[in-house]
């Protein structure tokens, strides 16, 4: 996780541990939620959460009666078990958020999320239980449930910030490849017309396809589209007009002229067959 994923995540937290429940049944909920457990050294924001709720009043750590609570007072727990037993990552732009309790647990609180419309995933993982969500939608419901507020809409700015990235280099490097395929294709027909032109050839074609080739001498950037555009004519003749300059300067006037189409057609026999409609036995 890089710094400054790491750094919001660390804020995220320390506003959820300053949250003042204004109610005295939030804070007991939230004592319920952060539990017993020894405080990890590197949540200092989670010691001085625990310090002043027992300094406000609060009774020590019992367990939670979910069933018949009402909501605010299930946020506080949710809160509390987040601060103590959960983690948020943040990896190459992807959330993952997971709870570690104790193995019975774990189903219980599962069903707790389930109940609220946020249902997890549930394993043990070496013996302890693991309640995880991996979407960010998911994700962001359960912070903003239970309490989060700048930090988060910080962290979902960020999210926003790097699916915008994403598309934007996607078109980019869509853009980039498709102006490759008209430089390539550009290039080869002008050299097509400088072989046609140098031996006399271009001056014997149709007018249209002489009319295409000089566009495309004169725009060498344009799409088959931009040179359509231009002459005013379908694309599709603009296709098949530089398809036969190509055809000819590679194949000479070996093949023969399709005159609908006006590019060369295959070899009689390659239309029915190797052989020809007239092979037999």
């Amino acid at each position: 996780m890089a710094d400054g994923d790491r750094a919001l995540v660390a804020a995220l937290r320390a506003e959820l541990a300053s949250i003042e429940p204004s109610r005295p049944c939030d804070r007991v909920a939230e004592v319920a939620g952060l539990g017993t457990g020894a405080i990890r050294g590197d949540r200092p924001a989670l010691g001085r959460l625990m310090v002043r709720l027992l300094r406000e009043g609060a009774p020590p750590a019992r367990p939670f009666a979910w069933e018949g609570a009402p909501d605010h007072c299930r946020a506080a727990w949710l809160r509390g078990r987040f601060l103590a037993r959960g983690s948020l990552s943040v990896a190459h732009g992807r959330l993952h958020l997971e709870f570690v309790v104790p193995p019975d647990e774990s189903v219980q609180l599962g069903a707790r999320l389930a109940s609220l419309g946020l249902p997890a995933g549930v394993r043990i993982r070496r013996g302890r239980g693991v309640v995880t969500w991996k979407g960010a939608d998911e994700i962001g419901t359960f912070l903003r449930w239970v309490g989060a507020g700048s930090s988060l809409l910080e962290l979902e700015s960020r999210q926003v910030g790097r699916a915008v990235r994403g598309d934007l280099n996607r078109l980019l490097n869509a853009e980039s490849a498709n102006l490759e395929r008209i430089a390539a294709a550009s290039a080869r027909q002008l050299v097509a017309i400088a072989m046609l032109d140098a031996d006399g050839r271009l001056a014997s074609m149709p007018e249209q396809v002489r009319e295409v080739a000089a566009v495309r001498r004169a725009i060498p950037e344009a799409s088959l589209g931009e040179l359509a555009t231009e002459l005013a004519i379908p694309r599709g003749r603009v296709q098949r007009a530089l398809e036969r300059i190509e055809s000819a300067a590679l194949h000479g006037d070996d093949a023969i002229l399709d005159p609908d189409a006006g590019i060369p057609a295959a070899p009689r026999a390659e239309r029915h067959g190797h052989d020809g409609p007239a092979a037999s036995m």
